[in-house]
């Protein structure tokens, strides 16, 4: 069911009290008045603090500023019909226990009349006393269907005449945007270009990136990257490629579900968050990058609903990429941490969601200290595959030489002796053969002339690589991947 189905069905078994976590207050009563049709006689009425009742002509202005009298004015209003009042942030109220004893009492009373109490809220906090009587919900982002009639509808308003591929385009770029949101661009592109083409889709791209990096637990991220880009890997890369498709139409059809995700570990500058740039990149997916610290908050309750928002963002654009980078570095020593098991609470829901999310949200996750991650995160079923990145093989800094090299020398880089390198840089990652070529750079500026194979074979031998100060390590991360618990992203 969906959401408006979901709500109709709450209020026709007599649910007395319902809180709606959304922002799109317009949206939801537009809703609520126009697509319920829960009874030929249903009345709506809507309070706020400021300015109270104003629905109805009547009432206009009754109970302002007093949250009991409006409770009161649900009470006492007596009529045949279906009644659904709208309160807006009645939740700001409840701490006060006059409010909480009076709504327990209310609910009592309206279960047996046609009377529904619905509160909005943009951050649901409900008092303990209240919750066996309060039945939360939330408002979903607007559906592509939704947004495609919205398109459609602020088009002809204007008398522009669109085609179906630039609005299918636009409600695919608009996913993830509240219909206010979607009205505002809409309209500041008709305004500067006085109509809409092609030249729509970035700025609504940008639109995107600004609402979603303003949660700041979400970083829409600008994904430059694609497999080329990356030298070896050749198994990964493969992997990858049968499940590009993956999110169509077309495969739906075939009946593949949804992929969930990956978890990439190895050694520090094997080219792991590279790996998630360039899937979003190949498969042309939103890439959405999540800063796990960020949701850990000071306050009761804060960690899991700053979680609960990253799904609801995420799911809401999906399908995306979300990449979650050193998810070892948030989780290590979970059962440990002094902070009232709000870190065994998050995590909970994490793997929860990563087990039986349905919408199309492909998660790359990252960790360097595989050892640091709780059991729980290893099994089957939360990601589709653990991949291990190790140190790059000959065939594979060769590669790598050849990507660097040509990025930085598109019509010379054949000059270079990329065979003797790639000899020379044995236990060197990625990272590091592209440190010692910008060394080798910077060498050759200062004295003012072309840098050559000779001085990227000085910075080699000047450079020592993590694999020698970080040895133990690293090889016991190596030796927990010989023991097939993680699959080998290079060729043998």
């Amino acid at each position: 069911m969906n959401f408006t189905q979901d709500l109709r069905l709450l209020l026709k078994s007599r649910h007395p009290i319902i809180v709606i976590n959304t922002r799109e207050e317009e949206r939801l009563e537009y809703i609520i008045k126009n697509k319920l049709h829960c009874s030929d006689n249903q009345q709506v009425y809507c309070w706020d603090f400021v300015d109270g009742y104003t629905s109805n002509p009547n009432d206009n202005g009754y109970a302002k500023r007093n949250p009991l009298l409006a409770l009161e004015f649900i009470e006492n209003l007596d009529n045949e019909s279906l009644n659904i009042f709208i309160l807006k942030d009645f939740d700001s109220f409840l701490n006060e226990i006059v409010l909480t004893r009076k709504l327990r009492n209310l609910a009592k009373v309206i279960k047996a009349q046609s009377k529904h109490i619905i509160i909005i809220s943009c951050k649901i906090n409900i008092p303990f006393a209240l919750r066996d009587i309060v039945t939360i919900m939330d408002l979903p982002l607007p559906s592509l269907l939704e947004i495609k009639k919205e398109i459609t509808r602020l088009s002809k308003a204007v008398n522009l005449d669109l085609d179906s591929e630039l609005v299918n385009n636009m409600t695919k770029s608009c996913q993830g945007l509240s219909i206010d949101r979607i009205r505002k661009v809409i309209t500041k592109i008709i305004a500067q270009y006085s109509q809409l083409d092609s030249r729509s889709l970035p700025i609504i791209i940008e639109e995107k990136r600004q609402i979603i990096n303003q949660t700041c637990l979400l970083e829409f991220y600008p994904y430059n990257k694609v497999n080329k880009d990356i030298g070896g890997l050749d198994v990964l890369k493969q992997w990858l490629q049968k499940r590009s498709r993956s999110f169509s139409k077309q495969s739906l059809n075939y009946g593949i579900p949804s992929p969930k995700g990956l978890l990439l570990v190895g050694i520090q500058g094997t080219g792991k968050s590279l790996t998630a740039k360039a899937i979003a990149k190949d498969w042309t997916l939103p890439l959405l990058r999540l800063d796990i610290g960020k949701l850990f908050g000071g306050l009761v309750g804060e960690s899991e609903s700053r979680m609960r928002d990253m799904i609801n963002i995420a799911e809401g654009l999906s399908p995306c990429i979300l990449w979650i980078d050193e998810i070892d570095k948030a989780f290590s020593g979970l059962y440990s941490q002094g902070d009232s098991g709000t870190s065994a609470r998050v995590f909970g829901t994490f793997i929860t969601w990563l087990s039986e999310k349905k919408a199309p949200v492909f998660v790359v996750a990252t960790a360097n200290k595989i050892q640091s991650l709780p059991s729980e995160m290893l099994r089957k079923g939360r990601f589709d595959e653990i991949f291990f990145l190790d140190l790059p093989n000959r065939k594979e800094r060769e590669s790598i030489f050849r990507i660097h090299l040509s990025k930085v020398r598109p019509k010379s880089w054949q000059e270079y002796d990329i065979k003797q390198l790639s000899l020379l840089c044995n236990k060197f990652s990625g990272a590091e053969i592209e440190q010692a070529i910008i060394e080798s750079m910077h060498t050759a500026f200062s004295e003012q002339r072309e840098f050559n194979t000779e001085d990227i074979k000085i910075a080699i031998k000047q450079f020592v690589p993590l694999a020698f100060t970080d040895k133990e390590q690293i090889e016991n991360l190596q030796a927990w991947a010989e023991d097939g618990r993680a699959r080998n992203a290079s060729l043998a």
